[in-house]
């Protein structure tokens, strides 16, 4: 997900938070996992459990999801993990799980298990949201598609929680240049009391256990009271990253993996990632300006070139200044602004909506940017927010190598700049320190590389225009798990079952019958 950088937003995207697991390295007991057929002795009771499964209904935890869920043939349950493995005879946590049965018992090969990125999405709604799309195709009749809320996310208990919705509302609006030093003092403190609301709220025990390596071990428990030897997984964007996870700890334990939208194998470098990322939403900003410059009224003007220029001109009035909604008793902020204008960048079918919100904001409406944030956000016409931004946070600091100190997010952010013009709110960088400098559990540490000699041939499908993870991640990851490569030439952010037959067919192909397609296969829009 995109960090916005220039400005100081809702305190939950102030900046990627900090946090950790209580095991620095892959333990022996790891090893022993992964390369056994059995898990090691004091998890035997979570390895052996089986899933009662049952409706969905009180297992919705979002408007979307309770519509979702309403759909015959979904059924769901609950899985019990460690809290913490380092711990098995301690605290449990409560795993969210959402299958639609294969239709053909007779050809069923297995569990399809995924999860939709973030970190911090609904994998148990986005599987809802797939079963019309799966309907009538060869994955619909082989595969039960199965879909997890990892630990922290919606369904699943514990959850973290960081804000209300109220205080999410108000945070949004908090929409500031940084140009003194009382102001980065000011949203320093601001950051330090939600990293402590975060802990008040959510429990310093989840924190520190729900990264990364925790998801990928539930995901093997997952597996076995699912009744399936081997994991078949698909994985889109952060997705990715947990696949990657699952495959470094559990190689022998992959029949295949299909990984659509890649993050960058090894450490996850904060600072690194952000920057790659900044370049790839200003190249879907220009890929969007160019479509723009074609239609019959363009929000950007006629010129490409300008396009920058002219969306600081809608924009920067609102710093400070925050425009009208038709929304009764809510304003659209700068950050709300970009960050719609970004959510928009995510896909081309969003494109017109953008471009009509811009024109909009234009003449004082930002009405449609607002409905665009709220997306993003997680925010539903009711006013309740998912926990998206609440995990992505808490996830990303358990995860991430941490900045350091104010000098070195200046120095961050003059960069960030350089690599995404757009987001220049034409004011001084800030040297803020976000919410991970204050966050009440330290770094997972280094994470186990990919042992690609003992896995069996995994799937990256990568697209050239895509902002979020940009295309050279999808190659280095294919390079690090010994896979094969498949090359999407078009815009947006994961491409996979979304509609491009070429694509559909490879990976289908490939789940199916374990077959690559062909070295360096490309597929266009």
């Amino acid at each position: 997900m995109f960090r916005p950088r220039t400005v100081v937003a809702a305190v939950a995207l102030l900046g990627v938070v900090t946090a950790c697991s209580n095991t620095q390295e892959p333990s022996q007991q790891d090893n022993q996992q992964s390369t056994a057929q059995s898990p090691a002795p004091e998890l035997e009771r979570y390895y052996q459990q089986s899933l009662d499964w049952e409706g969905c209904a009180s297992y919705a935890t979002t408007p979307r999801a309770e519509k979702l869920f309403d759909t015959e043939g979904l059924e769901c349950a609950r899985l019990t993990v460690p809290l913490d493995y380092d711990e098995p005879d301690g605290e449990t946590a409560e795993i969210g799980v959402l299958r639609r049965p294969a239709s053909d018992e007779q050809a069923r090969v297995g569990s399809l298990v995924s999860n939709p990125g973030g970190p911090g999405a609904s994998g148990m709604t986005s599987t809802a949201a797939r079963v019309s799309k799966i309907e009538g195709t060869e994955l619909g009749e082989k595969f039960d598609m199965v879909g997890f809320d990892p630990r922290g996310v919606g369904a699943s208990t514990p959850r973290v929680k960081c804000l209300t919705d109220e205080e999410k509302d108000a945070a949004r609006l908090n929409s500031e240049a940084i140009t003194s030093d009382a102001a980065v003092d000011r949203i320093e403190k601001e950051n330090r009391r939600y990293a402590e609301k975060c802990a008040e709220r959510s429990g310093e025990k989840l924190l520190a256990n729900v990264g990364t390596d925790s998801v990928a071990r539930d995901m093997d428990v997952l597996r076995a009271a699912l009744g399936d030897e081997e994991l078949t997984y698909l994985g889109y964007s952060y997705g990715t990253r947990l696949g990657a996870e699952y495959a470094s700890r559990f190689p022998e334990r992959v029949r295949a993996m299909v990984l659509d939208g890649a993050m960058a194998p090894g450490n996850w470098d904060r600072a690194e990632m952000n920057l790659r990322q900044a370049a790839g939403f200003q190249q879907a900003f220009d890929a969007f300006a160019q479509w723009c410059a074609r239609q019959r009224r363009c929000a950007l003007g006629g010129d490409p070139d300008r396009a920058v220029e002219r969306y600081h001109e809608i924009t920067r009035p609102l710093i400070g200044s925050p425009a009208s909604t038709v929304f009764e008793g809510r304003e659209l902020s700068y950050a709300d602004a970009e960050i719609g204008f970004v959510q928009a960048l995510y896909s081309k079918r969003y494109w017109q909506p953008l471009n009509t919100g811009l024109s909009r904001l234009a003449n004082g409406d930002g009405s449609v940017m607002l409905q665009l944030a709220d997306l993003y956000h997680g925010r539903a016409k009711d006013g309740s927010y998912s926990n998206i931004m609440a995990v992505y946070t808490a996830v990303t600091c358990v995860d991430a190598d941490r900045i350091g100190g104010r000098e070195d997010y200046r120095e961050f952010n003059r960069k960030y700049r350089r690599a995404a013009p757009f987001t220049d709110n034409g004011h001084p960088v800030s040297s803020a320190r976000d919410a991970c400098a204050f966050w009440p559990v330290p770094e997972t540490g280094d994470k186990p590389e990919p042992r690609p000699e003992k896995l069996p041939e995994t799937l990256v499908i990568s697209t050239t225009g895509d902002p979020a993870t940009p295309y050279e991640n999808g190659r280095r990851l294919a390079d690090a798990l010994g896979g094969g490569l498949l090359t999407y030439e078009g815009e947006g952010h994961t491409v996979f079952l979304h509609g491009n037959d070429c694509v559909n067919e490879a990976g289908t192909r490939y789940l199916v019958d374990l077959k690559l397609p062909e070295q360096d296969k490309r597929c266009s829009a």
